[in-house]
């Protein structure tokens, strides 16, 4: 017997193993290629029920306060009653807006348009254009932004909005998380002032 036929029968049962592992390693990759491909298209959908969740949450809590106290707006006694709202959104949401639109004809720009009022309205506006609303059941809630004075007291903020032809609404630019407060004042009617 030659030294090659030799060589070849001892190496006879190894040139099966890596090949096995080969057709393995290619199977796994198109496993992971698969479950990277789904993922992406899953992703969307799973951020875009999160911010509806987040929200939706937000509505209720702003519900839950309007039969409450309302302080007078231009008194630091006590505290109307508050609710914090907890916000955590993904980067391709610009912006958040309570009761009001700041970009009626949706070209993605909320300074060259005059913003329309939308009582009871949470307002969600995408990168895109695209825009979500969510409704805050109940009686109307009117949204004013609010200014804390040097003696902490919390009062309207007259000129947050210098583009709009409203002091209605609270908007909340990209990117947005944390948490943000409203509470219920009373000026000529009631009032959900925020506190940021």
């Amino acid at each position: 017997m030659s030294n090659l036929q030799r060589f070849l029968e001892d190496t006879r049962g190894v040139d099966t193993i890596p090949l096995k592992m080969v057709v393995y390693l290619s199977i796994t990759a198109l496993v992971i290629l698969l479950a990277t491909a789904a993922w992406n298209n899953i992703s969307p959908v799973v951020d875009d029920t999160d911010i509806d969740r987040q929200l939706e949450e937000a509505a209720l809590k702003i519900s839950s306060i309007q039969h409450g106290y309302a302080r007078d707006v231009s008194s630091k006694g006590t505290d109307g009653s508050m609710c914090t709202v907890e916000l955590s959104l993904p980067e391709h949401v610009m912006y958040v807006a309570f009761g009001v639109d700041p970009d009626p004809d949706g070209d993605g720009n909320i300074s060259n348009t005059e913003w329309s009022v939308e009582d009871n309205i949470i307002l969600c506006g995408y990168a895109s254009g695209f825009k979500t609303r969510v409704l805050i059941s109940g009686e109307t809630v009117h949204f004013r932004k609010g200014a804390q004075e040097e003696n902490g007291l919390w009062i309207f903020h007259e000129s947050a909005y210098p583009n709009s032809n409203t002091s209605e609404g609270v908007m909340i630019e990209g990117p947005i998380s944390g948490e943000f407060t409203f509470e219920l004042v009373f000026d000529e009617g009631k009032k959900t002032l925020s506190h940021f």
